[in-house]
């Protein structure tokens, strides 16, 4: 069964700092990329960043959206099947609800969604 599960959304003051996380399990193909997409009400999902796998931490390579450079950091964990989003100088602009998405050989995987609420 496969199961995409996330954690580490909440609510902070604008400014502040979230830490996403995402574990897949039960995937059966290669995976190629993980990453987060984000939907805020009455928005088209959009990306976030993206993050290859590759063979090793130290060769992946990593895509963002230009509204987060340089406040947020996408990386993965020693398992190829974990990513992390570290979300710094959060905006009330950032609030949505963030998607965990795993691009495989067969297509793409969705977690449930985690909300993130920035106060201004």
């Amino acid at each position: 069964q496969v199961q995409l599960v996330e954690s580490g959304g909440g609510l902070v003051q604008a400014g502040g700092s979230l830490r996403l996380s995402c574990v897949a399990s039960g995937i059966p193909f290669s995976i190629y990329a993980m990453g987060w997409y984000r939907q805020a009400p009455i928005k088209q999902r959009e990306l976030v960043a993206s993050i290859t796998t590759g063979d090793s931490a130290n060769y992946a390579s990593a895509n963002y959206a230009d509204s987060v450079k340089g406040r947020f950091t996408i990386s993965r964990g020693n398992a190829k099947n974990t990513v992390y989003l570290q979300m710094d100088n959060l905006k009330p602009e950032d609030t949505a609800v963030y998607y965990c998405n795993v691009q495989t050989s067969w297509g793409d995987y969705w977690g449930q969604g985690t909300q993130v609420t920035v106060s201004s």
